[in-house]
């Protein structure tokens, strides 16, 4: 294989030397100094490499001197150039800016075409299948491109409008919910999958299918979906008054409208993300009036929607890229009397990032080109590569116009910690204020100073501004700011976003984003020698072998820990109420996620949220008992206090977060007899398509409640036909002329007309008949998918075909294993990991390393 060549346009090319994967984990970990986890994560998500996999960095210093070229380079083209050691400095160990995902992986990688935006959203506002289907095509290929993806779906006319085609009438906007969703889990993107966001307003007379789509249907699990509530909306459902919806939801003479009880509706919305986490909510008149770029709405930046995570609301063809300012670098002496937060290197660092935001929407202007320049080289016919192009023009053009940037934070939890602020306290709450105001104020001026030195963007307009709540908040914090914007303009149409940060704070070793710590302990084991001196024994297992259970902190506890004279060896071995007494007296106590006051947590994102021009991405957390009532007066809350959106996470509403380890002995589940629900007549059912080895094989699985309770599978050649475009229907029980129970699936036509087909148990012949009859009594009896997975594996049949069959029945069963769930055998072949394989949309994903295995 030739080497590969890194070219830039002001230095000679560079041969790049590839290394030994071990090699770079080995040096990786130590630059981490021992975190596996973050060593894992920067090797397999930002280290330098081809698409073969070759790696051609060796530690993070490698992608930080990238990155610092890159820019320096960009800087050369405009006056008063930061030099390029002075930005890696900025970089360096990312204790101070961190560029965030695409821009991290992408700035100086000419190895693969790929985008540096981290989200886009489109909408060609057309209500056509012709226009669905264009949505669908260039939804994936900008995640193709590596890029997150938001739509909004109130331009779909309702269900049951007439249409002009064979169906008659509209099916409305779940089917195409589904059909995004789907489109998104087959996207691959370097070992993840594609991240969606579909939105629609409450006006749509279809927004309850909507509410109702992940929660009722269990589909649409490619996508996150969030409700646009206006204030109408939330004033009508807290005064017991009647909303009215209509569609076209802007017009002033709609088609049709109807009247709703806006309480009932609000209840939904409430009972379903207290259930599951969804759907999120959007303050959506707070958002357009919050939003400057809003004010260039007739030029093409009207709001619609926003990105996966919520925190970058964008209109049509827009794009984002981030950057995160690491809050805990700017503490001086964390964690004792004397810790002090420096407001003027933050201040200073903060232009800084702002300056390297732009530049990087230069060097996302040359991806783009290259981006284009592939699609023209490309073999096909302009006929097929058209939306691609066109898509990516538009993207080039709004990222031209109006030069978006999106500089956020993370460490918000740590750094309150480290100055001795409880997070979520008045006294917390006021600082973050003044650390956000000063941010805020420092990135619009660089921003204005930008201007001066290499021009406003391009359609920048004072008079449209001049209005604006978030600009007049800047005028009156900073006059003089504000000045210079009317004699310079400003370089950027919106700068600002809170994102979750999540592989981010993994690499920095703190909190996440404006987030507390999720947790301050919890347990790992390791395996030890019983005859070693020092090892101390907790368990043997039923094979003999001896472990030692340790405690694993949060890395900025483990600070305060040394800071205060703790031998961290030995409180790593403590015990769990001995660990308490010395946690308790750290400032991290009372304030991890779930212990947080909820409503506290709200407030204080409204407080930040009038310093922030996009949004913020943050979930309250909630224990497993909290109310439903409780959950309705955070979201009014937040909706009185400023946010531009909520999500509520209930603990046990959703598989596969970490908790802590406090469940006692008598908590522990003791073995009882269970009696299976008996099976109505008539059960709702998933029908499942996927491939076995080169074999194409159709699974329906009957579900009692969400839950598999039968299963039928086999060969599509085999089974009985119907048509590709069925996902669901119902498994109905009779009897055939011998009076013996037969099974018969019937599902909606397009034309809404049901249709029944005889005999699912004839795809079989007795003997997978008889299996098929065991695994669906296991289901029945309640034992968790994953180990009805485990069981089935371990079936030991002689016949070839039963061992397809076999792998077919656990290919369709995976696909319901709670997200998160722990493998049986859950070591990752990839890092080791004795605890690293977790389910993911039915696939094993390594929560250490990212390995992914699917089948």
């Amino acid at each position: 294989m030739d080497t590969p060549v890194i070219k830039s346009q002001s230095k000679k090319p560079r041969k790049l030397k590839a290394f030994d994967r071990d090699e770079v984990v080995k040096a990786a970990v130590e630059y981490f100094h021992g975190d596996e986890l973050a060593a894992n994560v920067w090797v397999n998500k930002y280290a330098l490499k081809d698409s073969f996999g070759n790696i051609y960095e060796r530690t993070p210093d490698d992608m930080h001197r990238r990155i610092a070229s890159e820019l320096a380079r960009i800087e050369q083209k405009y006056p008063n150039p930061l030099s390029e050691e002075k930005i890696y400095k900025a970089l360096r160990y990312f204790q101070y800016i961190v560029p965030q995902g695409s821009p991290m992986a992408g700035i100086g990688n000419n190895l693969q075409v790929s985008s540096l935006s981290n989200c886009f959203v489109i909408g060609n506002g057309a209500d056509s299948y012709g226009g669905i289907a264009k949505a669908d095509e260039e939804q994936v290929q900008l995640m193709k491109r590596r890029g997150g993806v938001g739509q909004d779906l109130s331009h779909l006319r309702p269900k049951g409008t007439p249409v002009m085609n064979s169906a008659l009438s509209s099916t409305g906007i779940v089917p195409f919910m589904e059909r995004y969703s789907n489109s998104t889990r087959e996207v691959a993107q370097d070992g993840r999958r594609g991240a969606l966001m579909l939105t629609v307003s409450i006006k749509h007379p279809d927004a309850e299918d909507f509410i109702d789509a992940k929660v009722e249907r269990g589909k649409v699990t490619g996508a996150n979906v969030s409700v646009r509530i206006d204030d109408e909306f939330m004033r009508s459902a807290m005064d017991g008054k009647p909303y009215r919806q209509q569609f076209p939801i802007d017009a002033k003479e709609p088609d049709m409208t109807k009247e709703v009880d806006a309480s009932r509706i609000w209840k939904k919305i409430i009972h379903n993300a207290w259930k599951s986490a969804e759907p999120g909510i959007l303050f959506w008149d707070t958002i357009i009036r919050e939003s400057v770029p809003d004010c260039y709405s007739d030029l093409g930046y009207k709001t619609i929607s926003t990105n996966p995570c919520g925190e970058i609301p964008l209109c049509p063809y827009d794009s984002c890229r981030l950057l995160a300012i690491n809050l805990y670098g700017y503490v001086e002496n964390p964690f004792t009397d004397e810790a002090s937060f420096n407001f003027e290197k933050f201040g200073e660092h903060v232009q800084m990032a702002q300056r390297m935001m732009d530049d990087i929407i230069d060097l996302e202007i040359e991806k783009i080109e290259r981006i284009l320049e592939k699609i023209d080289a490309d073999p096909e016919g302009s006929d097929i590569k058209n939306t691609e192009r066109e898509l990516w023009v538009k993207i080039q053009k709004a990222c031209v116009n109006g030069r978006r940037t999106g500089v956020g934070i993370t460490a918000e939890g740590d750094m309150l910690a480290a100055l001795g602020l409880r997070y979520g306290s008045d006294d917390a709450i006021d600082f973050s204020v003044q650390v956000h105001r000063t941010l805020a104020v420092n990135a619009y001026r660089s921003s204005a100073v930008m201007a001066k030195e290499r021009g406003a963007f391009p359609i920048y307009d004072s008079e449209r501004e001049k209005d604006n709540p978030f600009i007049n908040r800047l005028r009156e914090a900073d006059p003089a700011l504000y000045e210079e914007m009317l004699a310079h303009g400003r370089r950027n149409i919106a700068l600002l976003t809170i994102a979750p940060t999540g592989t981010t704070s993994l690499m920095t070793q703190t909190t996440s984003g404006i987030e507390p710590a999720f947790l301050i302990s919890y347990k790992r084991r390791r395996k030890v020698n019983p005859n070693d001196k020092d090892a101390k024994v907790t368990f043997i297992d039923e094979v003999g072998d001896h472990w030692e259970e340790y405690n694993v902190f949060h890395h900025k506890f483990l600070v305060w820990l040394t800071n205060n004279g703790y031998d961290v060896d030995k409180v790593t071995r403590m015990e769990a109420e001995e660990l308490q007494k010395i946690i308790e007296k750290s400032p991290f106590y009372k304030a991890t996620a779930n212990d947080v006051d909820w409503v506290q947590k709200v407030k204080m994102q409204g407080a930040i949220q009038k310093w922030v021009d996009h949004s913020i991405s943050v979930t309250v957390n909630i224990p497993e008992d909290t109310s439903e009532e409780m959950v309705q007066k955070i979201y009014e809350t937040a909706w009185e206090a400023g946010c531009k959106g909520c999500t509520i996470y209930r603990d046990g509403s959703r598989s596969g977060v970490l908790v802590s380890d406090t469940a006692s002995k008598e908590s522990q589940p003791k073995f009882r007899e269970t009696m299976p629900p008996k099976r109505p007549d008539r059960l709702e059912a998933a029908v499942v398509r996927f491939k076995n080895s080169n074999e194409d094989w159709i699974a329906v699985i009957g579900l009692f409640d969400d839950r598999p309770y039968e299963v039928f599978t086999g060969r599509a050649e085999d089974m009985f036909k119907f048509p590709d475009y069925v996902t669901s229907g119902w498994v109905m029980k009779n009897k055939d002329e011998d009076g013996h129970n037969r099974y018969d699936l019937q599902f909606c036509d397009r034309d809404g007309y049901r249709v029944t087909i005889e005999g699912l148990s004839r795809s079989f012949n007795k003997e997978y008949w008889n299996y098929a009859k065991l695994i669906s009594g296991v289901l029945r009896h309640g034992m968790p998918i994953v180990h009805v997975v485990e069981l089935i594996e371990g079936l030991n049949v002689p016949e070839d075909f039963i061992n397809t069959w076999k792998k077919g029945v656990i290919r369709a069963l995976k696909q319901f294993v709670p997200d998160g769930t722990q493998a049986a055998d859950s070591t990752c072949p990839g890092c080791s990991d004795p605890d690293g394989l977790l389910y993911k949309e039915g696939c094993l994903l390594c929560k250490s390393c990212g390995y992914s295995e699917c089948g």
